[in-house]
């Protein structure tokens, strides 16, 4: 006889989830960047110590672009990359500048690092908040890599110019610390401020693009290696300064100066917002 009973389907088995390593790597370098700028700044080797930040800069740009580019974007990797650029741009650059000089002026100094500790966490998270509402061709408040660059780079360019503890660009370590004190606050209070500041996304690496354009990218590179401090030093000032003229400017139009596209219901994120 045959048994004409039907055996129970079995289930299909449920896939692992994983995380995808490709992008995952570079936020892992950026992290490594990070890590080893303090450790460089333990040792007191700030010109290292800055150009670990640079290097966390670079990968942390790359990682996104990577995880388009190969359609690997994941919630995982957006919560890793923002505990990256907490450590690369936010506790790093701050524990630096307290270490170079910020300890010499003892509390101010190390509530001047813990402002731009503190302005950092508020802004990644600001940011992670409003990912869905802002106007993706801006920032709203400067982006923390290049806070990070404002502070990292004025300690390389210094450090480039003269030994620390002496007199640099005429003028006396004491001078030089309370620079590194203002640099330090604005870099961390611009972070959390409303001002606009280009985020140069909507620039299409897939698109065919003038050979003129290829020219001025080599031109720039050649300019950077005349004295890379200064340059690169002298490049996020004027991109620090960048979202205040542009708050200005549409002020003085009557243009809306809020990087918010769309309006949300929710009251206690209204005020992110403003």
């Amino acid at each position: 006889m045959h048994d004409d009973t039907v055996p129970d389907e079995v289930p299909p088995r449920k896939r692992r989830k994983g995380i995808y390593i490709l992008p995952n790597l570079f936020t892992l370098a950026a992290l490594f960047g990070g890590f080893y700028s303090v450790v460089m700044a333990m040792n007191a080797r700030f010109d290292l110590a800055a150009l670990g930040v640079f290097a966390a800069m670079i990968l942390d740009s790359l990682d996104g672009r990577v995880a388009r580019m190969t359609n690997t974007q994941s919630a995982f990797g957006e919560q890793m990359d923002s505990l990256s650029d907490m450590v690369s741009f936010g506790a790093a650059p701050a524990l630096i500048a307290y270490e170079w000089s910020l300890k010499g002026l003892g509390r101010w100094g190390w509530i001047a690092a813990f402002v731009y500790c503190a302005c950092a966490a508020l802004r990644l998270a600001r940011f992670n908040v409003n990912t869905g509402v802002v106007d993706k061709r801006w920032f709203q408040g400067l982006p923390s890599p290049a806070a990070a660059a404002l502070v990292a780079g004025f300690i390389w360019l210094v450090d480039e110019w003269g030994k620390r503890g002496g007199e640099v660009l005429y003028l006396s370590w004491t001078q030089i610390t309370w620079v590194t004190f203002a640099f330090t606050l604005y870099a961390g209070l611009t972070m959390v401020t409303n001002a606009p500041f280009y985020s140069f996304k909507d620039i299409q690496m897939k698109k065919s693009v003038p050979f003129a354009a290829i020219v001025l990218i080599a031109l720039g590179i050649a300019v950077i290696n005349i004295h890379p401090p200064t340059v690169l030093f002298g490049l996020f000032v004027i991109y620090g300064l960048s979202g205040y003229v542009v708050y200005a400017w549409r002020k003085a139009k009557g243009q809306p100066v809020s990087v918010i596209s769309t309006s949300t219901e929710e009251p206690d994120e209204r005020g992110l917002h403003n």
